[in-house]
């Protein structure tokens, strides 16, 4: 089955812009393809992303991976894992990793859940 030609059917809308009008189109195009996927990584995280942010911070693997199931457990994943514990830290003015160590220990997890329970922070 051969595709009937309609390009130039199809171009007419853009037909007379310039190249610099074209070019600026297409970046809106782009802009507007990629929005959804940004809006996306925004609003959801998975324990493996959170996990590896906290290897960063300088946590072990299985450091990690506990602090994670605490910060699901208590409801708190959309608010992130690293960002429970660095704001854990600062509001107690500790450590990243003791604070993270204590978590793991099951202290502090109360102290999370007041700072972020009030909303988005």
């Amino acid at each position: 089955m051969k595709r009937a030609d309609d390009f130039q059917t199809r171009r007419q809308h853009l037909k007379d812009l310039t190249e610099e009008q074209l070019e600026a189109r297409f970046w809106e195009l782009a802009e507007k393809a990629v929005d959804p996927m940004i809006e996306l990584a925004k609003k959801n995280t998975t324990p493996s992303i959170e996990r590896s942010v906290l290897i960063r911070m300088g946590f072990s693997s299985l450091e990690a991976k506990g602090i994670v199931e605490g910060v699901m457990n208590r409801g708190l994943m959309g608010k992130g894992a690293g960002h429970v514990v660095y704001r854990l830290a600062k509001e107690k003015n500790m450590e990243i990793r003791e604070v993270g160590l204590m978590l793991l220990d099951e202290e502090l997890w109360d102290d999370a859940v007041d700072i972020f329970k009030g909303g988005d922070k």
